[in-house]
């Protein structure tokens, strides 16, 4: 084989690798995967058919007082309500203390008093008794009212549920105490009366006649 041969062999496999290469590149440039700036697929849901799912947003509750709240409240679905607190505490008269102290009688009582429990620096530092505006605040958040507190009950956000446990703790009692008055609103002042004249003058008496 002479060397004009042995070249056209060289040259056709040379040829042969780069027009691989050539059609790898161009095949890698066209069919380049794309990845997407967020994974998986976005799939949009009417706001109607969120709400009908229970995904929408839940209405807030209207804002009530505890005397307003206090005033149709159920100490039967208190007496219920309480159950999942009976792990920790006792609502016997002269029952034993648990996890946490027993609540006979807790309406009106002094705050960290109850006899044989051992109450955190915090609740004993807090001080007065327990009203039931405290003990609302309290069972809402009682780490946000008692930072420190041991109490691991992460609080009830419904007032209704928390006002049923009021009365159901106030009446289970030797000594209930009286349930604080619904605020009575007050007329708007001049309301049903006479309006004073404008500028606020009062008006001008009558001329005396001469004799």
């Amino acid at each position: 084989m002479d060397s004009f041969e042995l070249n056209k062999i060289l040259g056709a496999l040379l040829f042969t690798c780069l027009l691989t290469l050539t059609l790898n590149i161009t095949a890698g440039a066209v069919f380049a995967p794309h990845q997407p700036a967020k994974p998986g697929f976005e799939i949009a849901v009417p706001e109607s058919d969120a709400a009908a799912a229970g995904g929408g947003a839940a209405p807030a509750e209207e804002k009530k007082s505890v005397a307003e709240l206090l005033a149709s409240a159920d100490p039967k679905k208190g007496e219920a309500a309480v159950k999942k607190c009976a792990s920790c505490h006792n609502f016997a008269k002269g029952g034993p203390n648990g996890i946490g102290p027993n609540l006979y009688g807790v309406v009106g009582r002094a705050k960290g008093s109850h006899a044989g429990f051992n109450y955190s620096d915090a609740m004993k530092a807090k001080g007065g008794n327990w009203t039931f505006e405290d003990i609302d605040h309290f069972i809402t958040n009682p780490k946000a009212f008692i930072p420190g507190t041991k109490m691991t009950y992460a609080g009830d956000a419904k007032g209704t549920d928390r006002a049923n446990i009021l009365a159901y703790l106030n009446q289970n009692s030797d000594s209930p105490q009286p349930l604080p008055k619904v605020a009575e609103s007050k007329p708007a002042e001049g309301a049903g009366g006479d309006k004073p004249a404008a500028g606020g003058d009062k008006p001008a008496a009558a001329p005396e006649k001469k004799q």
